[in-house]
């Protein structure tokens, strides 16, 4: 306000344009803000997939769930950008709690050579996991309904499952996602160990 007796002073021409350049730029920020949490909820599934839904803002990620509290089971259908053959994708739960990967059960989805969709659960043991096929018997917790799509339009690979979560320690979850760019002899094969790929791991709620 200005002092009894003197005029109001008027904003420059260059401390307008600044002025009106921050205002603009918080304006963007909102805007980028809610598209990013519109980004998963406005996903539409020809099949199986929707009920809650996380942005998971690394590696281009999302993912989608519906948690059953009676059976403490989740099915989860995890999303990532991925062209028509680039390499692998896999999301999972460390039962352990632990932020890393050592001790993840995850499932992993991929095109073979011979041009099919591979999907199955893994144990990662260890940074340099076999990332074979594991039994019922490896994995901490029993996963079913594994499936992958590709969806070429959208540039995307889908991984579908249902996790019966570990009894006992409620709904609430690390959950570790990845994505890695080569398939070598049907074989996933090291992602990079930089950047979103070593940062790509959550706490999630699966009842909230």
């Amino acid at each position: 306000m200005a002092a009894a007796g003197t005029a109001p002073r008027r904003l420059s021409a260059s401390s307008a344009i600044v002025s009106l350049a921050i205002v603009l730029a918080a304006v963007a920020t909102c805007s980028s803000l809610g598209a990013e949490a519109a980004a998963c909820s406005s996903h539409t599934f020809s099949g199986k997939g929707g009920g809650s839904c996380a942005d998971l803002l690394r590696l281009g990620a999302a993912l989608h769930y519906n948690y059953t509290a009676a059976t403490n089971t989740v099915s989860v259908a995890f999303r990532t950008p991925q062209g028509e053959d680039d390499g692998w994708v896999a999301w999972g739960i460390n039962p352990s709690g632990r932020a890393g990967m050592v001790g993840t059960n995850a499932v992993v989805a991929f095109r073979r050579a011979n041009g099919t969709l591979a999907a199955y659960p893994t144990v990662l043991d260890s940074y340099a996991p076999s990332m074979a096929p594991a039994t019922p018997g490896d994995l901490a917790f029993p996963v079913s309904g594994v499936a992958a799509e590709h969806d070429a339009e959208g540039k995307e690979m889908v991984v579908y499952a249902t996790v019966a979560l570990p009894a006992g320690k409620g709904s609430k979850f690390t959950h570790v996602w990845q994505k890695g760019s080569a398939v070598v002899n049907d074989v996933p094969a090291a992602h990079p160990t930089t950047g979103d790929n070593v940062l790509s791991t959550a706490t999630i709620d699966f009842s909230e």
